[in-house]
């Protein structure tokens, strides 16, 4: 695989680049998968779909192949990791998917990077397990889909920490020394570009969830499934900093307007702890 180390001259420049890159996957999940073949008669759609969706590198790998594989006859897009498999095949997936490489070996000579990675895969997996949450809470017609939206929403951040790992170091190291330093405007300095206008890019040409676009659409942010995902990265990644970060009180305020349940069960559904809940409940007291 050939490491990104300088900018590129477009954001199509950097779709190209990293379409031509394999896409690695969490260790533990090439572990996994390889055990499910090597016992491939006992194995269920449901025990796949569980692996493939604790990994959101595994996650956009498998739903990118589906959508360039497609029947013409297929009109509807595939946005969902069951149905994917459904439409694959258990034997199918199995021999597109055998000897996947590795991000901890693909990293390996780069242990900033790596760490960077994992945050953000961990950070993605948190805010998908919210809005799966929240999405059962407001009763909505497709769980599934919400939940693998949030969980590739920093599909651009993942691709470059693998692909091009001492750029996005710069930028992180720029707004480390600069906390004033807005993401967008070091990105451009650094990529030429935006996280945002990479994501973008990305969802069409890999053919990602379109659910994804509508995040990136200023004209959507109203609507209850792109509040659903916006509020669940926001969460995760502020959480993430600890839970004494000072955004924290107004994300638990904006969720509660949104899911109107007593403040108590959504502190106790995003898992923060107790000691902490007299410091958040005033936020929440306020959207009642």
């Amino acid at each position: 695989m050939t490491v990104l180390t300088h900018a590129l001259s477009s954001v199509e420049s950097y779709v190209d680049f990293f379409s031509r890159q394999p896409l690695p996957v969490l260790r533990r999940t090439a572990n996994e998968l390889a055990r499910f073949a090597q016992a491939i008669d006992d194995v269920t759609r449901r025990d796949i779909a569980a692996t493939v969706q604790a990994d959101p590198l595994m996650t956009m790998r498998l739903l990118s192949h589906i959508e360039t594989h497609r029947e013409n006859a297929q009109n509807h897009d595939i946005t969902t990791v069951s149905n994917a498999i459904v439409m694959m095949g258990i034997i199918p997936f199995f021999r597109a998917f055998s000897e996947l490489p590795v991000v901890e070996k693909v990293l390996i000579s780069r242990p900033k990077a790596l760490v960077g990675l994992l945050r953000v895969v961990s950070r993605a997996c948190k805010a998908a397990r919210y809005a799966r949450s929240w999405a059962v809470i407001r009763r909505d017609l497709d769980v599934n889909e919400i939940t693998i939206a949030a969980m590739l929403s920093e599909a651009a951040e993942m691709i470059c920490w693998i692909n091009a790992p001492d750029l996005i170091l710069r930028v992180y190291n720029m707004q480390r020394a600069d906390q004033e330093l807005r993401s967008s405007i070091a990105q451009r300095e650094v990529f030429g570009i935006t996280a945002r206008e990479l994501q973008f890019a990305l969802i069409r040409v890999w053919r990602l969830p379109k659910l994804l676009m509508q995040l990136l659409e200023e004209s959507q942010s109203s609507h209850p499934r792109v509040r659903t995902i916006t509020l669940a990265v926001d969460l995760a990644r502020h959480a993430a900093r600890g839970w004494d970060n000072e955004a924290l009180p107004s994300d638990i305020s904006k969720i509660h307007n949104l899911l109107h349940i007593p403040p108590e069960a959504l502190l106790r559904d995003i898992g923060a702890p107790e000691e902490i809940w007299p410091s958040l409940m005033p936020a929440t007291r306020r959207g009642i």
